[in-house]
């Protein structure tokens, strides 16, 4: 059984993916199946509904908290962009092959 946590992870994602009803979207489709298929695979068991509540059931038994919504949120979204006209990383300097005697 996977670790409560990661558990609470694909509960919350599963729940974001299943209400958000973009059911016409092919590629939220395709996420919510895989986060469904990896639920049952970490819960040892083979319908999603069983899968959620044998999660929960874990989650509860754990003591970990019911909700990471924010947390999965943040975990998906995508990197922001660097600010416009923020200055450019710097580089570090390269060593000089030839030695100075």
């Amino acid at each position: 059984m996977a670790h409560p946590s990661m558990l609470r992870t694909l509960v919350a994602r599963y729940e974001e993916l299943a209400a958000s009803g973009a059911e016409a979207d092919a590629k939220v489709v395709r996420q919510r199946e895989d986060t469904a298929y990896t639920l049952c695979v970490s819960t040892g068991t083979r319908d999603v509904r069983d899968a959620l509540r044998v999660a929960r059931q874990a989650i509860s038994a754990a003591g970990e908290p019911a909700s990471v919504t924010a947390k999965v949120k943040a975990a998906t979204a995508p990197a922001a962009a660097p600010a416009t006209g923020a200055a450019p990383a710097a580089t570090p300097a390269k060593a000089s092959a030839t030695a100075t005697v």
